[in-house]
């Protein structure tokens, strides 16, 4: 296994990509990757004084997914941050054959995963002084950097969620009832096969070959997801316990999502419009319980990963960012 120096990345220029070798755990070595934009002396002089200059952004990608969103790293720097994204171990990039996609037992796992990601982000800085650093997380990755952030609380400037999976679909009584039975299926077999729950309508709305306008490595990010298994789905309902909980997050937290969830087991034209992934009403008031700066944005029309949603939508979201990056600390 390569490691050790930039490569060229998947996306091609100007992406690079860099492994984060991370040890072993049950299934054998474990990597993951980080992935910047290459900028040039321009890029830097005309975004010098945009509302994120001296920002660090990290994103880190939902379940069944990994970074691709070239235009999210461009529109980002534009606004003058430094932009970096992280596929997790198991994911992406960082997928290896004898690994089960996505598997882990606890999601305090990736504290290992961002904690190699930023001290070669800091390495980049040939120690400069500190930049501010404002993750960015989406669905899954949006609780895990919520839970991460938590436990770090010195490392952290601002965060910015992407339609964070932060609750159950059914609400946190739904969590409540199935959540015993899910540990208890972790215990005695946490890579038993579950039934699959995805119909493929968040593929079809943001694939070219649907409703969308995106194309990807399917391998990467299935049309249907991952398989699902009890060990990964326990630490999902730990992870959003805690937060119902209150995380007691004492930094600007931006929450990106849609005006609507259709969750329903026919395809409806409306979905091209919605979150067909999780319950946005439910998660619009557990985002409260991050901590006490909240600002929930609600965007109409956009899908489950707002960024992909259609221009207009895209461009409100980054307004939104642009907007809420006036309130972090200087």
């Amino acid at each position: 296994m390569e490691t050790g120096r930039w490569r060229e990345d998947v996306l091609g220029p100007p992406f690079e990509r860099l492994e984060l070798p991370l040890g072993e755990d049950t299934e054998g070595p474990v990597v993951a990757t980080l992935v910047r934009r290459r900028r040039s002396p321009n890029d830097l002089l005309l975004h010098a004084r945009g509302p994120l200059h001296g920002v660090d952004v990290l994103y880190v990608h939902g379940w069944s997914d990994y970074f691709f969103q070239v235009e999210l790293a461009e529109r980002v720097e534009r606004l003058g941050a430094r932009f970096h994204a992280l596929d997790l171990r198991k994911y992406g990039r960082s997928l290896r054959p004898h690994q089960t996609p996505g598997n882990v037992d606890d999601l305090a796992v990736y504290d290992e995963d961002i904690g190699a990601a930023l001290d070669a982000i800091a390495a980049e800085h040939h120690g400069g002084p500190r930049r501010r650093l404002v993750p960015m997380g989406h669905s899954t990755g949006g609780l895990t950097l919520s839970l991460w952030a938590a436990r770090h609380p010195e490392l952290v400037d601002g965060l910015v969620l992407n339609s964070p999976w932060l609750e159950f679909q059914a609400s946190a009584v739904g969590r409540a009832l199935v959540a015993p039975v899910i540990r208890l299926g972790a215990r005695r077999n946490p890579l038993a096969p579950m039934p699959a729950v995805d119909p493929g309508f968040y593929t079809r709305t943001v694939s070219a070959a649907g409703e969308g306008s995106w194309t990807y490595d399917q391998q990467w990010r299935p049309d249907r997801g991952f398989p699902l298994h009890p060990n990964w789905l326990a630490a999902v309902f730990a992870g959003q316990e805690q937060v119902e909980r209150g995380l007691g997050i004492g930094v600007p937290t931006l929450v990106l999502l849609s005006d609507r969830s259709m969750l329903q087991p026919r395809w409806d034209d409306g979905m091209a419009r919605a979150d067909v992934a999780i319950n946005v009403d439910v998660v619009a008031r557990r985002a409260l319980s991050l901590g006490a700066e909240v600002t929930v944005r609600r965007l109409h029309g956009a899908l489950h990963d707002v960024v992909l949603s259609v221009p207009a939508v895209r461009e409100q979201a980054y307004d939104a960012v642009a907007r809420w990056s006036a309130s972090l600390p200087r």
